[in-house]
């Protein structure tokens, strides 16, 4: 096998694709198989607990949206 002198390059038969060097995606460009894009959470209002308790039940609140969002395990 013949050692590549470039940092990206098409392996012998094509069937695979070495980035070594920086891949850049320009805007509008269309990348397939690949998953989609990370779930977002629903926006939150931002926390306004004067106490610990009313800070818990902010936190816990985001730590359900995040679960929701599938960006945590349950």
């Amino acid at each position: 096998m013949t050692m590549a002198n470039t940092l990206n390059y098409s392996s012998p038969g094509g069937d695979e694709w070495v980035v070594g060097g920086r891949l850049v995606i320009r805007k509008g460009a269309v990348v397939e198989g690949l998953p989609s894009p990370a779930p977002m959470a629903g926006k939150m209002a931002d926390s306004v607990a004067e106490d610990v308790a009313a800070l818990r039940t902010d936190h816990n609140a985001l730590l359900a949206a995040l679960r929701s969002a599938g960006l945590m395990e349950m």
